[in-house]
């Protein structure tokens, strides 16, 4: 069951994350306390309170919900204000690589916490 769990969780992160997230989201993350920043997070939360839905019950469905919206939208802010910008820099893709490694390891704590 935790592998299945994970691996919801690492499809709906590529969902949210590659194919929902528009450019107000992407450029929303970079400032602190932004509504479609906070919004894209929000996606991520409530997704994760779904998956855990039948494997938890309801009050602690809302509590990983709200730790993963935290979790990610702080990550996001620090890749957005502390990381490489330019996508033809090798330091572009090591950020990248930090910020999803950081949304992989939540994804790993979650499983084994709940």
């Amino acid at each position: 069951m935790e592998l299945i769990t994970l691996s919801l969780l690492l499809i709906k992160h590529w969902y949210v994350d590659f194919v929902n997230q528009t450019d107000q989201e992407v450029f929303g993350k970079g400032v602190y306390g932004n509504l479609t920043g906070m919004w894209h997070s929000g996606k991520h939360g409530i997704f994760t309170m779904l998956i855990f839905f039948n494997s938890i019950d309801p009050i602690n469905c809302v509590i990983v919900g709200l730790l993963d919206f935290t979790l990610h939208y702080h990550i996001d802010w620090i890749k957005m204000n502390y990381g490489n910008r330019n996508i033809h820099s090798k330091q572009f893709w090591r950020d990248l690589g930090l910020d999803q490694l950081a949304h992989q390891l939540c994804y790993i704590l979650y499983v084994v916490y709940f």
